[in-house]
């Protein structure tokens, strides 16, 4: 085994700095120093709900985006050299036989895809601990090239708010002469308007907040639609052909469909809890709901090279890992723009 150092959850708010051990490499691993790791909502909910009886006598070690340098290389691997900068995304494995993972949609993995924290490796059952660390060490499948020109802070949340909305904006065909709007501007929501707008898009923000407006227009969006003005909502009914929903609480759809265009789409990747739809606000217009969950690997790197002509990476504030419990708590207050990333090289 290998050791690291990390940060480790201890309850419900506390995470403390411990040391980890990594596996050995297997034929086709990288081992991968891990520099930067953004912190998502999902860190902050794993957190939140850990206890000491939880999942693998309560080992978590959150942390799914996330970029560094190769250190080392296992036998078998042909695409990566120690120094090579990388990548890593929320998903580190998969069955590789199903339908899904033929189809290179790996992230809807019949047998579900083992995930970067609190997964369970295919070889040896143990619980996978997350990118909160100084090393990692994964498959080199889901291992990705970081472009130059990127920023390798900036970049880190598009391994997981980047997918997000990247996969559901292609699937839905956005392009030139589409008209998108964007539901919430945290994370995933500031990475979709500068995607879409990249993509071609017409694209607007849907805000509660009228004060929003600057910031939408500086990210690309052609205006703000405040969802709590009944006037400014009415003037936008049926304006949409996709409306990105990255809200991350519980939330009523229905204003959202109000939204979207005659044979236009709904797409929900924020919460991922229950919700109620109201058929009627489906059936008026041919309207769809649908939704989507980080991404494939042909189209994790497909987006990677897209940002990369674009220029396109995450507006973020970078703290020390040191500071990681302010940045759960400022990021459940929603005190950021957009997104927090840890520098990890406190940790050495």
């Amino acid at each position: 085994m290998r050791g690291t150092t990390g940060w480790q959850a201890q309850g419900p708010g506390a995470m403390e700095r411990t040391e980890l051990s990594r596996r050995d490499l297997r034929g086709d691993d990288v081992a991968v120093r891990v520099d930067f790791c953004g912190v998502c909502h999902t860190d902050l909910h794993a957190v939140r709900s850990h206890s000491a009886d939880s999942h693998d006598g309560g080992v978590l070690v959150p942390g799914h985006e996330f970029t560094g340098v190769v250190t080392e290389v296992g036998p078998d691997v042909r695409r990566f050299r120690a120094g090579d900068p990388v990548a890593v995304g929320n998903i580190v494995d998969s069955c590789g036989e199903c339908d899904m993972c033929a189809a290179g949609q790996e992230n809807f993995c019949r047998a579900f895809p083992t995930l970067t924290y609190n997964g369970t490796d295919r070889h040896d059952g143990s619980t996978t601990l997350g990118g909160f660390s100084r090393e990692y060490v994964l498959r080199e499948k889901f291992t990705y090239p970081l472009p130059s020109g990127l920023d390798p802070a900036a970049a880190a949340p598009l391994m997981c708010a980047g997918i997000t909305v990247w996969e559901p904006l292609r699937a839905l065909g956005v392009g030139p002469g589409t008209r998108v709007a964007v539901a919430g501007l945290g994370g995933l929501g500031h990475l979709a308007v500068k995607l879409a707008v990249a993509m071609g898009a017409e694209v607007s923000v849907v805000s509660r907040s009228a004060g929003r407006e600057a910031e939408a227009v500086k990210l690309g969006a052609r205006d703000l639609v405040v969802s709590t003005d009944e006037k400014s909502a009415a003037a936008s009914r049926d304006r949409f052909d996709v409306v990105i929903d990255t809200v991350p609480v519980a939330h009523d759809l229905g204003p959202y469909l109000k939204l979207v265009a005659m044979d236009g789409t709904l797409s929900q990747v924020g919460y991922l809890g229950s919700i109620t739809v109201e058929t009627m606000d489906l059936l008026v217009g041919r309207k769809k709901l649908s939704s989507g969950g980080s991404g494939g690997v042909p189209a994790t790197a497909a987006m990677l090279e897209f940002c990369a002509e674009h220029g396109i990476t995450a507006d973020i504030e970078l703290l020390p890992s040191s500071r990681v419990v302010e940045a759960l708590d400022r990021l459940e207050r929603g005190d950021v723009r957009h997104r927090f990333v840890l520098d990890l090289s406190d940790l050495d």
